[in-house]
């Protein structure tokens, strides 16, 4: 009991230290140290099958049916060579028991089940075998036997579900990733659209009033002529390699944006359109209203937009309010509602924070989201009124 009981506690701190293939050498070691101090008879035969019957385990990722059969043969070879051998080692019981919890470890189940009757057949020929053993002993060691296997197997599960687990963590976090790069590229997609457009108009009345002017001056005017023709000829190819631009980043199943870009000048009918949808929203603005930049003033109302479809659709808010303040050299905008959900915006059209922060940081504002201090959820952000497009 004490040779068990000092063994086991070795076992326990070299699996802690150092992992189990040094367990599985320990064995090896502690086969052959002892095989050669007790009498086992033929020492010739039984330090071959004792490395036969501790190193084989190392080879248990590559073969992990293979492995404890191996072990078990050895045992059998012994017992049926030399019954006697085997009555005083308690090596062969260590590395059988070993070779079972690989055996439970199997991921195959029924090549795991295959072995345990190997291990319940060679606990039979020993105890039929080997002297001052009964036929009462091969139920509990059996028993034994079983309850080794069956930590193996818990082993296996465990480590399955973790592998399994650590997998879908992978695949989740990677597909976080792909969403977040999805998210930027069609939200700058979607800026260079509505960019163009309030861009384009600004060229193109520049280039309609130099043609206008071109024509009303006089014959002696040479120079003026042919400086506002580079100015309408420039306008001109600027227009057509920016739509040749954003017609790349267009999607194919998207056509080209027709209608009027919306502005700071709109929310109330957005607020309107959002409590019909059946959320109340408080609008207020404070401050002597400002002409904004048509790149910032569409901004400034997708800000809103987006912190409105979030409270609506995924916030779950009875409530909200939206703030327009005009400083002297920005407007800063404030969506809050009292919402009882995440409030991120990742569902609203596939953007979210991350197409907001974009967004913002084109014209060099600031973008604040998060909880609330009373609860709920606030999305705060401010924009230089001086950055235009």
């Amino acid at each position: 009991m004490d040779t068990f009981a000092g063994v086991t506690s070795t076992l326990f701190r070299a699996v802690k230290r150092h992992g189990v293939d040094t367990v599985f050498v320990g064995l090896a070691v502690f086969s052959l140290v002892e095989l050669s101090i007790d009498d086992v008879g033929d020492e010739k035969l039984f330090l071959p099958l004792g490395l036969l019957w501790s190193l084989p385990l190392l080879l248990r990722r590559r073969a992990p049916l293979v492995a404890p059969l191996i072990v078990y043969a050895a045992i059998a070879i012994g017992v049926l060579a030399d019954p006697k051998g085997l009555e005083a080692p308690a090596s062969p019981f260590f590395c059988a028991l070993a070779a079972t919890v690989v055996a439970g470890a199997n991921r195959n189940r029924r090549m795991g089940a295959l072995a345990l009757l190997a291990a319940w057949s060679v606990v039979l020929l020993v105890v039929i075998r080997v002297p001052n053993n009964g036929t009462g002993d091969f139920f509990w060691i059996g028993l034994f036997f079983a309850a080794a296997w069956a930590v193996g197997y818990a082993i296996s599960t465990t480590t399955q579900r973790a592998d399994e687990l650590r997998e879908q963590a992978t695949r989740l976090e990677r597909e976080r990733e792909e969403k977040a790069r999805s998210a930027v590229a069609d939200e700058r997609a979607r800026i260079a659209r509505e960019l163009h457009d309030v861009v384009g108009h600004s060229v193109s009345v520049m280039t309609v009033q130099a043609a206008a002017v071109r024509r009303i001056l006089l014959p002696e005017q040479e120079k003026e002529r042919e400086a506002l023709e580079i100015v309408e000829h420039t306008g001109r190819q600027a227009l057509a390699e920016m739509r040749r631009m954003v017609g790349v980043l267009r999607r194919p199943e998207e056509g080209p944006a027709l209608a009027p870009q919306p502005s700071l000048m709109h929310l109330d009918k957005l607020v309107e359109q959002v409590r019909e949808a059946g959320l109340p929203v408080a609008l207020r603005v404070e401050g002597d209203p400002k002409p904004l930049a048509p790149g910032v003033d569409l901004t400034a109302y997708r800000l809103v937009q987006e912190g409105l479809t979030n409270a609506l659709k995924h916030a779950q808010a009875s409530r909200a309010d939206v703030t327009v303040r005009y400083s002297d050299g920005d407007v800063q905008l404030e969506v809050s509602d009292n919402g009882r959900g995440a409030g991120n915006g990742d569902g609203a059209g596939g953007h979210g924070l991350v197409g907001m922060r974009e967004r913002v940081s084109v014209y060099g504002g600031e973008l604040d989201a998060g909880p609330g201090p009373t609860g709920g959820y606030v999305l705060r952000a401010r924009l230089p009124v001086g950055q235009g497009v």
